[in-house]
């Protein structure tokens, strides 16, 4: 496991990079003289950059050894962080922001498939449960502290931690971490053709909306704050999400064992929960901000938790090529996050109050449980005429 280590410190410092932005826009947009909706889409283009960097990697360098891929990806995230950095306008935060989401990207596919490689096929799952908890606890633990950071050393301090972290992570990599057996490659035109899976293509839409919608709202989390409870410090309520992420991603894997052939009812349920978070957040923050804590852990924990089930459904609607329709959700994912904070700036931008952002998100969010509910309905009835017509041709 001490080489699965080495790939989860670099998780963690994706984890704190990927979302410590959204507590560093309001201090980032006053440095540089720009408006928090514009800034935002330092948010945008770095998940647009995560989303697509994997499967074109995946495609065009195939042939390249994993390790070599692993430390050339965590080089090209350390040196976007850096560049980020020192960048002196929102042009150069842009293309910075876009170097290290493509290297982000890249690290964290090729992360999970290393540390799933590298231990004996009974230890795969506390492997992957490194990995992912790395990311989650830069989120629970990182984003709170870059965020204090910045607010007493400036914005740039904290994205130099990101990168000092990342000069750590990749030493270690570089120095200790052995030859990654290589898996099967995955062409790009593979993973598009899974998108004309009819049982496929809805649960992955599902996830791209709830995406839009979790990070349409979390990259602007500090203007809805501040405009519907006054809050100066965001900090406390970043770390209130993170910490419902964590606990999510914990109960989520005994949740989907329990529930067993009812996962599409805890995905639904847990669409329930974000739509109810998202749309109570402005009422309750202002009048009682400890309820809108209380709302942002069942925000972050259901939001965690709700991919879990649906990778697992996917599994079973399509187990045959499994690798695929998983790397397909993860880039609707992204994409989706790259949607979210666009949309959501965009709003902002053309005089949207702050506080009814989360009204907007709750809606996707609603949408999405629509589209889940209307796919349910469709497998049934598939379901039912199959049975139908296996009892007619017995007869």
């Amino acid at each position: 496991m001490r080489k699965v280590l080495l790939l989860t410190l670099g998780a963690f410092t994706l984890g704190l990079d990927a979302y410590v932005m959204a507590g560093l826009l309001p201090v980032l947009a006053d440095d540089i003289g720009t408006r928090v909706s514009l800034a935002g889409q330092l948010v945008t283009v770095f998940t647009l950059a995560y989303a697509i960097s994997a499967p074109l990697v995946a495609g065009l360098l195939s042939g390249v050894r994993p390790r070599v891929l692993l430390i050339a990806a965590l080089a090209v995230f350390t040196l976007g962080n850096a560049l980020t950095a020192v960048a002196p306008s929102l042009g150069g935060l842009l293309a910075a922001r876009v170097v290290a989401g493509a290297g982000a990207g890249v690290y964290s596919a090729l992360s999970t498939a290393a540390a799933a490689a590298l231990v004996p096929p009974e230890r795969r799952g506390r492997a992957l449960a490194l990995v992912m908890g790395g990311m989650s606890a830069g989120t629970v633990l990182g984003v709170p502290l870059g965020v204090l950071l910045a607010e007493h050393a400036g914005w740039r301090a904290t994205m130099w931690l990101v990168t000092g972290l990342g000069v750590v992570a990749l030493a270690g990599l570089a120095g200790l971490l052995p030859p990654v057996p290589a898996g099967p490659a995955v062409p790009v035109r593979a993973r598009l053709t899974a998108l004309t899976d009819r049982a496929v293509a809805p649960v992955v839409g599902v996830s791209f909306l709830a995406a839009v919608a979790s990070l349409g709202l979390y990259t602007y989390l500090a203007p809805v704050l501040a405009a519907a409870g006054g809050v100066g410090e965001v900090a406390p309520y970043l770390w209130a999400w993170g910490a419902g992420g964590v606990l999510g991603s914990v109960l989520a894997g005994p949740l989907v064992d329990r529930t067993k052939g009812r996962v599409r009812v805890l995905v639904g349920v847990l669409l329930v929960m974000v739509v109810a978070a998202q749309a109570l957040l402005p009422s309750l923050a202002s009048v009682a901000l400890p309820g809108a804590v209380a709302l942002l852990v069942a925000w972050g924990a259901a939001g965690w938790a709700f991919q879990v089930p649906q990778q697992h459904r996917l599994l079973e609607l399509s187990a045959d090529r499994g690798p695929i329709v998983l790397a397909l959700n993860n880039s609707a994912l992204y994409l989706g996050s790259a949607v979210g904070s666009a949309l959501g700036g965009l709003a902002l931008a053309a005089g949207l109050a702050p506080y009814a952002l989360p009204w907007v998100a709750a809606g996707v969010a609603a949408l999405g449980l629509v589209v889940h509910g209307a796919a349910g309905r469709r497998s049934r009835v598939a379901g039912r005429v199959s049975t139908l017509g296996s009892y007619e041709h017995s007869s």
